[in-house]
């Protein structure tokens, strides 16, 4: 899909479709009143007839439009005008980009992009929005489909943001430019977790990270093997790693693009290609679900290839720690003490808190060879995450102030959002052990913030994030699929890093 900006009366474009908005109780946005007039009242006479109200979500496409040099008209549903906002704008843009999946026309103009949303006034941020609004409805994985299967094809290949004024386009340009490649980053972190766990294995993710160097020559990658994990001493990881025939893997990407004094931002995924919880057996119903629990390692994907794509004048670095987590007479097992990276012993009460363990080998690696400017992880970690926010925020912890405040309002800002949760003292103690210095887990109560205070043990010496997207990462049911999330958070937060810088 080819994405421009321009500026220009919706009555003067040649194009296969004009898009624009219509407010509830059947009010013409501005860009809807010029082609209304143009047409002589074609418009209002549909609204009239009842087809379109201005619903929120609502869409009527036009046809037969006489003078006028567009093919066909979108009318799209905003609801009312006082309360559109981001999540309306967002509908909006939705319920468009689903009609132009499938509409003839080889081109569009988008006039969503000059409404009014309440709380913005960048047209740079209403280009972005939009863009990846469209390119996650759009989005098909389609990777493992059989040669019978008829791919999903569209004839629109160009579309044209359009803003009030000229002096409103170098936002708009910049709009686009971010907004594709979070796109992107957002597609290889979906395709990564949609792929199932008999192709993505710890070492396809290597390969993956492999590949990604070889594609944009700005990153670096190293693969450590199992061997160099064990003279390393990450029992934690090679613990979780030891009932499965697929070796492990901990992958290091490098992208050196800012001046060499600057610290870098270091990105750290779980990377669970596929979680039966080992001993401590999940139940089976949603099982093939675990396909899904290396959406963090996939998320650092993502905004790594994003950020090499806007070429963003930063050092980050991504690491990974890859395994599967199975059941197999080689498998660790409740009561068994794992020593991690750090030399700090773990009791392993549950089996299936195993993506904890490799993230408290990954943290340390990360203190030991990376003089941090900030450390983020993401995993989806905890059921408990998914109890305490649902589906619509991520959880997120940290032992710094400005840095979780950065990651909340770059969430609030790209509608990718994360809600902070308390790191208090007083929940260390619920991982006691009497055997170790410490249990892999706290019991039930309060039980993604006993995950997070366990890393936070491993992480006390840097400036750290954790996002619990267990809750976020994935969608089930009818709509089941990876959601790429949380790439524009991390995406939106390195660009907000640039700005300040």
């Amino acid at each position: 899909m080819e994405y421009l900006v321009k500026s220009g009366s919706p009555e003067k474009q040649r194009v296969g479709c004009v898009i624009v908005g219509i407010f509830d109780r059947r009010k013409p946005s501005t860009q809807a009143e010029a082609l209304d007039e143009a047409s002589g009242g074609l418009i209002a006479s549909v609204m009239r007839r009842g087809d379109m109200d201005g619903k929120l979500g609502q869409t009527t496409v036009l046809h037969g439009l006489g003078d006028l040099f567009c093919d066909r008209i979108l009318l799209v549903g905003c609801g009312k005008e006082r309360d559109f906002n981001t999540r309306a704008y967002q509908k909006a843009c939705a319920a468009a980009a689903a009609e132009l999946d499938t509409m003839g026309g080889v081109d569009a103009a988008f006039y969503l992009t000059e409404l009014n949303v309440r709380g913005r006034d960048d047209f740079g941020w209403s280009v972005k929005q939009a863009l990846l609004t469209i390119e996650d409805t759009f989005y098909r994985f389609e990777a493992c489909k059989g040669p019978n299967y008829e791919k999903h094809t569209r004839k629109l290949s160009r579309l044209v943001f359009q803003v009030p004024r000229r002096s409103d386009l170098p936002a708009a340009e910049r709009g686009v430019n971010e907004g594709v490649a979070t796109a992107n980053g957002v597609k290889l972190a979906k395709d990564l977790a949609n792929m199932p766990g008999n192709i993505c294995t710890p070492t396809y993710l290597a390969e993956q990270a492999v590949s990604l160097a070889d594609t944009h020559k700005g990153i670096k990658t190293q693969v450590l093997e199992e061997a160099d994990m064990e003279a390393l001493g990450m029992g934690a990881l090679l613990g979780v790693s030891r009932g499965s025939s697929q070796p492990a893997k901990f992958i290091v990407m490098e992208y050196m693009n800012g001046a060499k004094s600057d610290k870098p931002t270091v990105l750290v995924g779980k990377g669970v290609t596929f979680d039966a919880g080992g001993i401590s057996l999940k139940p089976g119903a949603a099982m093939d679900e675990m396909k899904y629990d290396m959406g963090g390692a996939a998320s650092v994907f993502g905004a790594m290839q994003a950020a090499v794509e806007m070429e963003l004048p930063i050092n980050l670095v991504g690491v990974i720690a890859a395994t599967e987590n199975l059941p197999d007479g080689n498998a660790y097992k409740p009561g068994d003490i794992l020593t991690s990276m750090s030399g700090q012993t773990i009791e392993i009460l549950n089996t299936d808190a195993e993506g904890r363990l490799a993230l408290a080998d990954a943290l340390t690696y990360v203190e030991r060879n990376y003089d941090a400017d900030a450390v983020v992880d993401m995993a989806t970690l905890t059921g408990a995450a998914v109890i305490a926010l649902g589906h619509h925020a991520s959880a997120l912890y940290g032992n710094n102030s400005p840095l979780r405040r950065a990651l909340r309002d770059a969430g609030d800002t790209i509608g990718d959002r994360a809600w902070p949760m308390p790191l208090w003292e007083d929940y260390q103690s619920d991982l006691d052990s009497n055997f170790a210095d410490m249990a892999n887990v706290g019991g039930r109560a309060g039980g993604s913030i006993t995950a997070a205070s366990f890393l936070h043990r491993f992480a006390r010496k840097l400036r750290w994030a954790h996002l619990d997207v267990a809750g976020t990462a994935w969608k089930s049911g009818k709509e089941k699929g990876a959601t790429g999330r949380p790439v524009g958070l991390l995406t939106q937060y390195l660009i907000d890093r640039t700005h300040q810088a």
